[in-house]
């Protein structure tokens, strides 16, 4: 096919040599096959923010680091530099989780290369070495979703050793691969993943993420329904004992004691909200 302007520029540059094929079109990028010599790679190219229907919403953006001051007062500012270092600053968030979640064991893409706004990853495959579905267009076995279900929550307790909350987790940014002969879940798009220490939403992402996973399966399992992963996960974690060894057991019961009633107000209000923001996306 014909490349696309902003992948034009990486095979002038040599670190694509031809596009294949748009593979998908999402709110915040587009993805494209590409060749890189004798692999198979993809290349994710970030929407302009004017072209985005996903919004840097401030609870994801809190306490991000920038390069210095100057932009920290420009983004703050809203001025045209501003904008422009936000941009940066949101694209970069996805490659440095990336490299960082690799590193801890997660099973996520392995990144290449970042160059003007394009992304350079693995292309995750299935066993026909076709590009992997999302877990929304895979149907399971009762036995399949409890063992993914359970993949995935090892998963999530990795990224939250490493510090890491995905923040947007849900079976439409789930790939499922296929390793060494057996079909293995990999999470994808972490442009909005927050550091779970300097983040105050980082609790009620986490218990999203979780809650997300289980209404997926449940449809499969739906023994999964009364299971409370998220709440034991940050407990343990909140503890300071949280492990990747860590046995989970699906229950919590929550500590007696005084209960600050508008702050769960707020917490459910922000989860309704949350809620209908989700059913939007899923159209």
């Amino acid at each position: 096919m014909k490349p696309p302007k902003r992948l034009q520029a990486l095979i002038e540059e040599g670190l694509i040599d031809t596009v294949v094929r748009q593979l998908m079109s999402g709110k915040e990028a587009t993805v494209f096959v590409v060749r890189c010599g004798d692999e198979t790679r993809c290349a994710k190219v970030y929407k302009e923010a004017t072209e985005r229907s996903f919004r840097q919403a401030v609870d994801y953006t809190e306490n991000r680091k920038v390069k210095n001051t100057r932009q920290a007062r420009a983004m703050a500012k809203g001025t045209r530099f501003g904008r422009q270092a936000q941009e940066a600053a949101w694209q970069s968030a996805e490659v440095d989780a990336l490299y960082r979640l690799a590193d801890a064991g997660v099973r996520v893409p392995k990144p290449y290369n970042f160059c003007d706004g394009v992304l350079i990853m693995e292309l995750v495959t299935d066993e026909n070495g076709d590009a992997a579905p999302r877990l929304n267009d895979v149907a399971f076995s009762p036995e399949q979703a409890r063992r993914h279900h359970a993949t995935l929550l090892l998963e999530v307790v990795r990224m939250l050793c490493a510090g890491v909350v995905h923040g947007d987790l849900s079976e439409f940014n789930i790939l499922l691969g296929h390793e060494s002969g057996v079909d293995c879940p990999v999470i994808i798009d972490l442009p909005q993943a927050v550091d779970a220490a300097g983040n105050n939403h980082a609790s009620r992402m986490l218990l999203r993420d979780v809650a997300n996973l289980r209404a997926y399966f449940t449809q499969f399992a739906p023994e999964l329904r009364s299971t409370d992963y998220g709440l034991e996960i940050w407990d343990l974690y909140q503890r300071g004992v949280l492990q990747t060894e860590s046995v989970l057991t699906g229950r919590f019961v929550q500590q007696a004691g005084s209960v600050d009633m508008r702050s769960v107000m707020r917490e459910i209000d922000d989860a309704r909200d949350e809620e209908s923001a989700r059913l939007i996306r899923m159209g």
